[in-house]
């Protein structure tokens, strides 16, 4: 057998082993729980931004990128820009490759503070960056992320706004079309459905009320998305458990 394949195959039988490992999967749940006690994804930077991200998510989030090679992609909640600045970064690096040409990112949020807009419009990723200010759920905002994303080739989805049900789920009605077959929509913070009730007392999201319900509501009427399980079972410790969807049809 071809060692690439051997290897790949291995990989495969692991993530199969995974999904049924349950002294790994606890393990990974309480370093989860206590991380988000401790703010441990509040520690990381991308090029000099906070990211804000578990290592985790992003490793997978630069998989789908490669794998995907959209040349345009779309975030909602922009927070420091750490997110805008990995996503252009991995664009420009497709484009050193050879595999997109032009690469954008398109960041939404509704309220981007000053001192943070200033610090992406200074970063030397800018050039690939547009931000939008405004309610990513309001239909102005809506259309113009629309015919931005028209322009692209291929499109990449992200959602970590709002956690509110009501607001993902708009924001899935909305934008989750916009990524194309064999693409994603990625949703993050899925996770604060396994937390404890109350986990967010200062937030309007809790416990049967996040991106994890507004996806479950989601998938009962749009059989284009798939729940990529295979990512679920790879990276373990992650913000966003059933949260990549992928577009199959």
């Amino acid at each position: 057998m071809n060692p690439i394949k051997e290897f790949e195959n291995e990989v495969e039988e692991r993530l199969k082993l995974n999904s049924d490992n349950k002294p790994f999967q606890d393990i990974s749940n309480d370093f989860l729980v206590k991380s988000l006690e401790e703010k441990y994804s509040y520690n990381f930077s991308w090029m000099g931004r906070p990211v804000i991200q578990y290592p985790q998510d992003v490793f997978v989030m630069q998989e789908i990128i490669w794998d995907v090679k959209p040349d345009v992609i779309i975030e909602t909640g922009i927070a420091h820009g750490g997110s805008l600045i990995f996503s252009a970064s991995m664009l420009s690096l497709l484009e050193t490759c050879g595999e997109i040409e032009n690469g954008r990112v398109l960041g939404i949020d509704i309220d981007i503070r000053d001192h943070n807009k200033q610090a992406i419009l200074d970063h030397p990723m800018s050039k690939k960056i547009t931000m939008l200010e405004g309610s990513s759920i309001d239909e102005a905002i809506v259309n113009q992320v629309k015919e931005f994303a028209s322009t692209g080739k291929k499109v990449l989805v992200c959602l970590d706004s709002n956690h509110t049900h009501d607001h993902v789920l708009a924001e899935l009605n909305a934008y989750a079309e916009l990524a194309d077959i064999g693409s994603y929509c990625v949703v993050f913070d899925t996770v604060i459905e396994q937390l404890p009730q109350g986990s967010f007392p200062d937030r309007p999201w809790d416990k049967g009320d996040n991106p994890y319900t507004a996806v479950t509501e989601f998938l009962k009427t749009n059989d284009k998305f798939v729940i990529d399980q295979d990512i679920d079972n790879k990276v373990m410790v992650t913000v966003s458990p059933q949260g990549y969807l992928k577009r199959v049809k």
